[in-house]
C-alpha cells in the first residue's frame, strides 16, 4: 500500500517564478525517504504541500488513498504529522504535558483516553520524567522529542521531519535520529527533509530536488555515490564516500575497506 502519491504537482508563489514543478513520487507505506537538495530547492514547499499547510497550483496529493483537498485536508492532518526546523516554534502548552495533549484536545479525545495516551508516547520518546517540565528547560534535543511525542499520540501513521535536526547540537541530532530509527523499525512512514548526508544514508529512498523538479530517485547507498547528480544539485559528497567512489573507479574490490569506508560515513 501506498502512504502518499503525489502525482503531477506544481507549485508557485505570488510571483511567476515556479517553486515546484511536475512533482510525481510513490512513497510506500512503512518507508522512510529522504527528500535532499540544497536551500531554495524547493523540498520543505513539498512538505507544507503534503500536509495541506499550501495548496499545490496544479496536480493531485493521495495520502493513504484519500486526495488532499480543502474537504479532507483536516482527516488527513490526523494522519500525517510534520516536525519543523525549530523545536521552540512548535510549543503551545504551559508544560510538556500539556504540549503533547495539545493536539489530542482539538481531536476532542475522551480525557481518559488522552492521560493514557500521553504517558505512552512521552515513554516511547523517553521524556516520561519530563512531563511537567517547562518546554524553555529542556535540550533541543528533548523539544523535538515532545515533538514526535505529540504527533505519535494523535496517532499519525506519516512523520515529516523538515530540517528537524539542522539547529540542534551532535546530541540532540543524534536523539532525534534515533527515535526516527525506532519509528521506522515500527512500521511508521518517514519523511525526511534535509541537506544533511549523514541523515539521507539512514533512509530507503533518497530523492534528490534541484530548482523545484526531481532530478534523481534511487536507494541511499547508489544516490551518496552518485557524484554526477551531486555536483549537479550542488550537494558535496561526505569525504569517505568520495574515497569510495574513486576506489571503485580503479575495480578495488577490498570488500572489508569498502564497509569501513561505509561505517565512517555514518558517524560524520
Amino acid at each position: 500500500m501506498n502512504s502518499i502519491e503525489i502525482k503531477d504537482v506544481s507549485f508557485q508563489y505570488q510571483s511567476n517564478t515556479p517553486v515546484l514543478q511536475d512533482i510525481n513520487l510513490t512513497i510506500k507505506k512503512g518507508e522512510w525517504v529522504t527528500i535532499l537538495g540544497h536551500n531554495g530547492s524547493g523540498k520543505s514547499t513539498l512538505s507544507k504541500l503534503i500536509i495541506g499547510l499550501l495548496k499545490a497550483k496544479t496536480g493531485q496529493i493521495l495520502v493513504n488513498g484519500i486526495e488532499l483537498n480543502p474537504e479532507t485536508v483536516q482527516d488527513i492532518r490526523q494522519k500525517v504529522g510534520i516536525v519543523f526546523q525549530n523545536p521552540d516554534n512548535q510549543f503551545v502548552g504551559v508544560t510538556v504535558r500539556d504540549d503533547i495533549a495539545f493536539g489530542l484536545e482539538n481531536l476532542q479525545v475522551p480525557r481518559e483516553d488522552m492521560v493514557e495516551r500521553i504517558e505512552k508516547y512521552a515513554k516511547k520518546v523517553n521524556m516520561s520524567d519530563f512531563l511537567n517540565k517547562e518546554p524553555h528547560a529542556l535540550s533541543g534535543g528533548q523539544k523535538q522529542r515532545v515533538a514526535i511525542a505529540g504527533i505519535l499520540a494523535m496517532n499519525t501513521d506519516i512523520i515529516i521531519f523538515d530540517e528537524a535536526t539542522s539547529m540542534l547540537d551532535p546530541k540532540g541530532r543524534n536523539m532525534v535520529l534515533d527515535t526516527m530509527k525506532q519509528l521506522r523499525s515500527e512500521g511508521k512512514t518517514i519523511i525526511t527533509i534535509t541537506h544533511t548526508m549523514k541523515e539521507a544514508l539512514l533512509s530507503d529512498r533518497i530523492v534528490v530536488l534541484k530548482q523545484g523538479r526531481i532530478l534523481k530517485v534511487g536507494n541511499s547507498k547508489d544516490i551518496l555515490k552518485d557524484k554526477e547528480t551531486l555536483e549537479k544539485s550542488n550537494l558535496e559528497m561526505l569525504l569517505p564516500l568520495r574515497i569510495l567512489y574513486d576506489l571503485e573507479q580503479t575495480n578495488y574490490s577490498n570488500e572489508r575497506i569498502k564497509n569501513l569506508l561505509w561505517e565512517l560515513s555514518l558517524s560524520v
